[in-house]
């Protein structure tokens, strides 16, 4: 479904993050350049969008089972709602979900993925977020991040990540925020935030923040979509509303890109987090985070 137009490889001159293509304009390609983000207006369907949320919702009443899938769930709330959306704040790993697959494989997502990982892509991670109103402790709270940080592949700059509002997003009900620029940083230490209340699994942070560093709130409504390099620092803040704010999102890859050994780099403590998990759930002995 893509133009296979992209050519793999950088071509020499400004443009590092991007390939040469007939989809950005040279603006957008140099907005992604000094910022490592790009936001594209109304790119997936309002009928696209209530797909995925009747899915999703199906999903969290149990009435479809995904093999595979990780389901986050707030305990905390199991007891109050049951199963219901009230309770999920993720469905992470949904590629075996036919519906929710779509996503990944819609042209007009595919057609912008195609001008940073050239025409060989690799959907390597899926994630539905369902950001619930939050409390003082701010449960759901995504601490400032990289996303390469989880990602034991490379090179970083054929790698993008598409999220896509399933609703507006902006700053009362906890939209991404970014720091614009610091997709040209290298991959940074991370660990759990130390701050008050129980940390979400797996929701790792910088150890060392640059509060004076400029932030940006994207601002977005239903249907726009952001292109982020893995490197750009980002996050999200809590929701204030009453309301469920709805994300879904697909790490993309080009399919050249290649696994690296994560042993003695800063992403080794996360390898290992993982593998105990992988202990739990599948009581294998034999696991890596590729």
């Amino acid at each position: 479904p893509t133009s296979a137009q992209a050519s793999a490889a950088p071509q020499p001159g400004n443009f590092c993050y991007t390939l040469d293509n007939d989809v950005l304009t040279t603006e957008q390609r140099q907005f992604y350049e000094d910022n490592g983000y790009l936001v594209v207006k109304k790119l997936v369907s309002d009928e696209d969008i209530e797909r995925f949320r009747k899915e999703f919702i199906r999903i969290c009443k149990k009435e479809v089972s995904v093999p595979g899938a990780m389901i986050m769930k707030d305990e905390s709330l199991r007891s109050q709602y049951g199963q219901s959306e009230k309770v999920v704040n993720k469905v992470q790993d949904f590629q075996e979900d036919e519906e929710l697959f779509r996503y990944c494989t819609l042209p007009e997502v595919l057609k912008y993925v195609e001008c940073f990982t050239g025409p060989n892509i690799m959907a390597m991670h899926t994630m539905l977020i369902n950001k619930l109103p939050d409390s003082d402790k701010q449960t759901f709270l995504h601490p400032m991040h990289q996303d390469l940080h989880y990602f034991p592949f490379r090179p970083a700059a054929r790698i993008v990540c598409a999220w896509t509002a399933m609703e507006r997003a902006d700053q009362d009900n906890g939209c991404l925020v970014v720091q614009p620029g610091t997709h040209k940083e290298p991959l940074k230490p991370h660990s759990y935030p130390k701050r008050e209340g129980k940390a979400n699994k797996l929701f790792h942070g910088l150890l060392d923040e640059d509060e004076k560093s400029p932030r940006v709130h994207l601002v977005m409504e239903k249907g726009d979509t952001v292109f982020f390099h893995p490197l750009l620092i980002h996050g999200s803040g809590i929701n204030k509303t009453s309301g469920f704010r709805k994300s879904i999102s697909c790490h993309f890859a080009s399919s050249e890109c290649y696994y690296i050994d994560v042993k003695d780099t800063t992403q080794e403590h996360l390898e290992k987090e993982v593998v105990e998990m992988a202990h739990k759930k599948y009581n294998t002995t034999s696991v890596e985070l590729r």
